[in-house]
C-alpha cells in the first residue's frame, strides 16, 4: 500500500503560522484533503489548532479571481489580458505621480498573517513610484504598543516567555483563541495544570483562557488603565518594586514613582467594578513572581485609553524586573524588523503621527475625502480588504470611490475589489513561495520559506511578478540594470552574491529596486523563486546580528554567513532556526540613548493625571451597551477565508448576550436582534452566554463577506457599525471593543 505524500507548507490564519504537512488530491489534485501539524517544524513541532484543517476552503475559494479586470464606466467589469493590465495601471498610477507627486499614491497591505514576501516586492514599485505612505492592519491593532517600547526600550518589539514563567499575565487576550505563542493551548494548559504556575487574564468576558485563569479580573470594558495604574500603585505601595533591576538598568524611576502614589486605589477598583482585595491579591502575585510573562493585546488595544495601557504594561514589565531573565520578556532577533517607534513624518492632511512606517488607519479616509492639494488620489490595495476592515466601511467605501485610481492586487473578488478601476489576480498563498516576518521566538529562531505546492492556474500570477512588470513598465528597472547581475549568476553563487551586495550598496537607486532586480536575475526552482528577495534579508541579518547567527550555525564574513542563510532557508522546506540567542544578551538590546529603560514618559504621565482626577466618561443613554466588534471564535479567522461553509459552528456570527440583557429585552437563543450604534444598525442571532457582563454584548470578527454569486453575507460585518473618529488620541488605533450599541428584538 503506498504511503501519503505529505507536501510541508504552514498555517496562514494567524502570526504562529504553525508548519503543516498537506496531502494534495480531488479534482485536478488541486485541493487540500488532508493536514496535519509537521513535527520538524522548529516551532510549532507538530502543534496546529482545529482552523488549519479547513484550509482547502482557502485555496478553493467561491469567489477566485483568475483574470485582469478592468472596470468599465458602468461599474462592471470586463477580462483583460496581463499585457494591456500592466501598461494601463502604470500609466494611470505615474499620472498621478507626475501632476501630484509620489505621495499622492498610497499603498495599504503588504500581506496577511502568512503571506509577508508581496510586501518586501511592493517596495519597488513604491520606489518606482515615488510613494511614501503606507498602511496595514498593523495599524488598528499594535501601533501603540510599538511606540511606547520604542521610547522605552529603544527596540518596538519586546515578547516573553510563556514556557519557563510561573506567572502568565494576558490583557485583552484570548490566546486559546488568537494564539501569538508558539503552541498556545499546550501552555495554557501546562501553566494552568501546574500547582506552582499561576495564570492571570484581564477580559471583561469569560473567555476560554479566562475559564482556564487562577485569576480573571472581569472588568468593566474600557477600565483597563485603571486596574493596570491601581496595581502599580499597590506594588509601589507594597514594597514590590525590583529596586535591583531598576538601578541596574532604568532611568527616571522618581518621576513615575510620584505619579503612582497619586493613584487612588480605591477609587480606581471602583471604576473597574473588580473588588479591591481581588486587585490587590492580583498586584501581590504579579509582584512576588520569580518569572513573569506578559502578553497584551486587541482587547486593550482596540479599546479606550489603549496607549496608556500599553505604556502602564511595559511599566509593570520594568518595575517587577521581569526583562531578560528565563520566563520574562526578551527581544527576539528578525529575519526583519516589522515594527518601530514613531517616525518624524504625520499625514499629509489631518497630521496623524505615523508610527512603524503606518498611517493610522482611522484617518485614511479624512485624508482622501477633503479638497487639500496633498490629499491620497491613488491607492494600491494589496492583500488587504480595508473597505471591510477599516472602521465606518460606508465611509471608507465612498473614499475608495473618490480615488483617480484603486489598484488591488488580491487572490478573490473582495469587498475592496468591487470598487477599484482594476483587479489583478494574484496566486493564492500555496500557489508561490512565501514566509511570514512574525520571527518571535526565543532563544532559538526560526524561518519558514514555504515552497509553493502547486502551481498557479492559467492567469493569476505571484506578487513578485506582478511587482516586477509594474517596475519594468514603469521604466524603474531596464535591460541595463538587469544584464550585471544575470552575469554574475552564471558565474555562481558567490560571484552573485558579492555583485549584488557592491550594486545595491553603491547604487541607492538600485538599493530600492533590490527585490525585483533579484527576483529577476536569480536562478531558483519554481518552487522557491518568490523567495529571491530572502537574500537580501538574509544579508542585513548578517550584518545586523552576527552573533546570534554564527550560534546558528552561519557564521563568517557577513557575505558568506548570508549566503550560507539563504541556502539553508531554500533548502529547509519545514523550517530553519537562524538565530541563537542567549539571556546574557536581552538586557543589551535595550537600544536607548544610554542603554538603559526609560520609565518616565511625560505625556503619557499627564495621560495617567488627566485619567485620576477627570471623571470617566458618561454612558449615552441612547446607546446603553457595549458592543465588542470582533471576537475571536473557534471558526473566526482573517476575512481570507471568504466561503461560510469552512466555519463548523457559528455560522452566522451570533450577537452573545448576558442572560440578564437577554430576558430584559426578551430574546432567546436563536432569535434575531438589531444593532444599532452612532453609524449603522444590522440584524443578528442572538447567543445567550453567561460569559459576558450585563451590559456587555460581542460580535465575531470575520463575517459579513459579500458572497461570489451576489447573495446575502454571512453574518454581520463589524466595521458597518463602528465609527473612524472613535480612535486613540496618540496614535490612533480604533475603539472596536468598546463601541456604544442599542439592541432591540428584531
Amino acid at each position: 500500500m503506498p504511503t501519503t505524500d505529505w507536501k510541508p507548507t504552514a498555517c496562514i490564519l494567524c502570526e504562529c503560522n504553525c508548519g503543516l504537512e498537506v496531502e494534495l488530491g480531488g479534482e485536478g489534485g488541486r485541493h487540500l484533503v488532508r493536514l496535519r501539524g509537521d513535527r520538524r517544524h522548529p516551532a510549532s513541532k507538530g502543534y496546529a489548532c482545529e482552523k488549519a484543517h479547513r484550509l482547502d476552503h482557502y485555496q478553493n475559494g467561491l469567489d477566485r479571481v483568475t483574470t485582469p479586470l478592468r472596470r468599465r464606466p458602468d461599474g462592471t467589469f470586463e477580462a483583460i489580458d496581463w499585457d494591456a493590465a500592466i501598461r494601463e495601471v502604470a500609466a494611470r498610477l505615474s499620472a498621478v505621480r507626475d501632476a501630484h507627486g509620489g505621495d499622492a499614491v498610497f499603498y495599504y497591505g503588504g500581506g496577511g498573517q502568512g503571506n509577508h514576501l508581496p510586501g518586501a516586492y511592493a517596495t519597488a514599485t513604491r520606489r518606482a513610484l515615488g510613494s511614501t505612505f503606507r498602511s496595514s492592519a498593523l495599524a488598528q491593532e499594535k501601533t501603540g504598543e510599538f511606540w511606547v517600547a520604542h521610547r522605552m526600550f529603544g527596540t518596538a518589539m519586546i515578547r516573553a516567555d510563556f514556557e519557563h514563567c510561573d506567572v502568565a499575565l494576558f490583557l485583552g487576550k484570548n490566546p486559546w483563541q488568537s494564539h501569538s505563542i508558539p503552541r498556545a493551548r499546550v501552555t495554557l494548559k501546562e501553566i494552568a495544570r501546574d500547582p506552582a504556575r499561576t495564570l492571570v487574564v484581564v477580559d471583561p468576558r469569560r473567555s476560554e483562557t479566562a475559564a482556564m485563569a487562577d485569576i480573571h479580573l472581569q472588568l468593566t470594558p474600557g477600565t483597563d488603565a485603571y486596574l493596570m495604574a491601581a496595581i502599580l500603585a499597590i506594588l509601589l505601595e507594597e514594597g514590590l518594586w525590583d529596586r535591583a533591576f531598576l538601578d541596574a538598568h532604568c532611568a527616571d524611576v522618581a518621576p513615575v514613582e510620584a505619579a503612582l502614589r497619586a493613584v487612588p486605589v480605591a477609587a480606581f477598583c471602583a471604576r473597574t467594578g473588580l473588588d479591591e482585595p481581588l486587585v490587590r491579591r492580583t498586584a501581590r502575585v504579579l509582584g512576588k513572581a520569580r518569572a513573569l510573562s506578559t502578553f497584551e493585546d486587541l482587547g486593550v488595544q482596540m479599546n479606550r485609553d489603549s496607549t496608556l495601557v500599553s505604556y502602564l504594561h511595559r511599566l509593570l514589565v520594568a518595575v517587577t524586573g521581569s526583562f531578560g531573565r528565563e520566563g520574562t520578556a526578551h527581544v527576539p532577533t528578525s529575519i526583519v524588523a516589522i515594527a518601530s517607534g514613531a517616525s518624524r513624518r504625520k499625514s499629509p492632511v489631518v497630521g496623524a503621527p505615523i508610527v512603524a512606517g503606518l498611517v493610522p488607519c482611522n484617518v485614511i479616509a479624512d485624508e482622501i475625502l477633503t479638497d487639500h492639494p496633498a490629499r491620497y488620489r491613488a491607492m494600491i490595495v494589496e492583500a488587504a480588504n480595508p473597505a471591510h476592515s477599516v472602521a465606518d466601511s460606508p465611509r471608507f467605501r465612498d473614499a475608495l470611490r473618490s480615488l483617480d485610481t484603486l489598484v488591488v492586487i488580491d487572490v478573490a473578488m473582495t469587498e475592496t475589489a468591487r470598487l477599484a478601476h482594476y483587479v489583478l489576480p494574484a496566486a493564492t498563498q500555496f500557489e508561490k513561495a512565501e514566509a511570514t516576518f512574525f520571527n518571535f521566538e526565543f532563544p532559538r529562531n526560526s524561518f519558514h520559506l514555504r515552497p509553493r505546492l502547486l502551481a498557479p492556474p492559467d492567469g493569476p500570477l505571484p506578487e513578485a511578478e506582478i511587482h516586477a512588470r509594474l517596475c519594468l513598465a514603469l521604466g524603474a528597472v531596464t535591460e541595463e540594470d538587469l544584464a550585471p547581475l544575470r552575469a554574475a549568476a552564471a558565474e555562481g553563487k558567490a560571484a552573485y552574491a558579492l555583485a549584488a551586495v557592491e550594486r545595491f550598496l553603491g547604487d541607492p537607486r538600485l538599493a530600492g529596486l533590490a527585490p525585483v532586480l533579484l527576483y529577476r536575475t536569480m536562478d531558483l526552482p519554481p518552487e522557491t523563486r518568490e523567495g529571491a528577495v530572502l537574500l537580501a534579508l538574509a544579508a542585513r541579518a548578517a550584518m545586523q546580528s552576527p552573533a546570534s547567527l554564527a550560534r546558528a550555525g552561519f557564521a563568517g564574513p557577513p557575505i558568506e554567513a548570508a549566503q550560507a542563510l539563504f541556502d539553508a532557508i531554500l533548502s529547509s522546506p519545514a523550517g530553519v532556526v537562524f538565530s541563537v540567542d542567549g539571556w546574557g544578551d536581552v538586557t543589551g538590546r535595550i537600544a536607548t540613548p544610554d542603554g538603559r529603560i526609560l520609565l518616565a514618559l511625560p505625556d503619557l504621565l499627564q495621560e495617567l493625571a488627566r485619567l485620576r482626577d477627570a471623571p470617566p466618561p458618561a454612558r449615552d443613554p441612547a446607546f446603553p451597551f457595549v458592543l465588542s466588534a470582533g471576537e475571536r471564535r473557534s471558526f473566526t479567522a482573517n476575512t481570507i477565508i471568504r466561503d461560510p461553509a469552512w466555519r463548523k459552528t457559528d455560522a452566522s456570527g451570533a450577537l452573545r448576550v448576558s442572560p440578564g440583557d437577554a430576558a430584559a429585552i426578551g430574546v432567546a437563543t436563536g432569535d434575531r436582534i438589531r444593532i444599532f450604534t452612532r453609524t449603522g444598525s444590522a440584524v443578528a442571532p442572538v447567543e445567550v452566554s453567561d460569559t459576558l457582563r450585563p451590559g456587555h454584548v460581542s460580535l465575531p470578527n470575520g463575517l459579513g463577506l459579500s458572497g461570489a454569486d451576489g447573495s446575502e453575507p454571512a453574518g454581520v460585518a463589524p466595521n458597518e457599525l463602528t465609527a473612524s473618529q472613535d480612535r486613540d488620541a496618540f496614535v490612533g488605533t480604533p475603539w472596536h471593543k468598546i463601541v456604544p450599541a442599542r439592541l432591540e428584538r428584531a
